[in-house]
């Protein structure tokens, strides 16, 4: 039976585990050619056989930072050779390092503003290139309530959080017109190696949304009809745990 994401073809970065992995098993079970990178050449070929077990379309992955933006220009060289194009770009590539604002060194922000926001950029622009010539695409962003909630010790990942939103919503009113559909996911906690607890690992982290919600949701988005834009969505545990 063909998915309804048949004969599309998306691009994941970050994707070697959590939400990255279950967003590429998602749409790959869903009939979708997909690709992803990682930074970690391992981690690449371990998600890549996961991926491929009972997946009914085409699964390739490979390396690369998308904090450079050659490294990023190689990857989508790398999805126009293998897969023929692109249609959809979810960008989840992220890190998160949290201390005193007086305490985070230079290096430090500009490893996660370069990750998570500065990345996202090299990404959409890719795509939108790629999505002029194809008349259109999708572009999904897996942001955070960071990005709307500042805490203490998360200047950097606050930041990169609060500006993948501005430039999810601005990508999204300069090309709505172009058949290109922006949407930002922003979840609480996650049960992953992220937060320091996967999604398997029962009892602590089981009040925490697993990444095969988010999956789902993306899932929700991508089977909207054209004339509807879901642009926002804000997701939550349903019974945080108590301090």
């Amino acid at each position: 039976m063909r998915g309804f994401l048949s004969g599309k073809r998306a691009f994941i970065t970050g994707a070697s585990k959590g939400i990255g992995l279950a967003v590429a098993q998602a749409l790959a079970l869903n009939g979708a050619d997909v690709a992803i990178c990682a930074r970690n050449k391992a981690d690449v070929e371990k998600s890549l056989d996961k991926l491929r077990d009972g997946a009914q379309s085409k699964v390739v992955g490979t390396t690369g930072d998308v904090s450079k933006s050659g490294d990023v220009v190689k990857m989508f060289e790398f999805v126009d050779k293998e897969l023929g194009g692109l249609d959809i770009l979810v960008n989840n590539a992220g890190i998160g390092i949290f201390r005193p604002a007086g305490e985070l060194s230079v290096q430090e922000w500009d490893q996660v503003i370069g990750t998570n926001l500065s990345g996202a950029f090299y990404c959409t622009r890719e795509a939108l290139s790629r999505f002029a010539q194809a008349r259109g695409g999708r572009i999904i962003n897996i942001s955070s309530l960071a990005g709307k909630n500042p805490f203490a010790g998360g200047s950097a990942y606050n930041a990169s959080k609060f500006g993948m939103n501005a430039l999810s919503e601005v990508t999204m009113l300069d090309h709505r017109n172009d058949n290109v559909a922006v949407s930002y996911i922003m979840p609480g906690s996650v049960a992953t190696e992220f937060s320091g607890q996967e999604s398997s690992n029962k009892g602590k982290a089981d009040w925490k949304i697993a990444p095969e919600d988010i999956a789902e949701i993306v899932l929700s988005i991508l089977r909207m009809p054209e004339r509807t834009l879901i642009s926002r969505i804000e997701v939550r545990p349903s019974r945080p745990q108590k301090n």
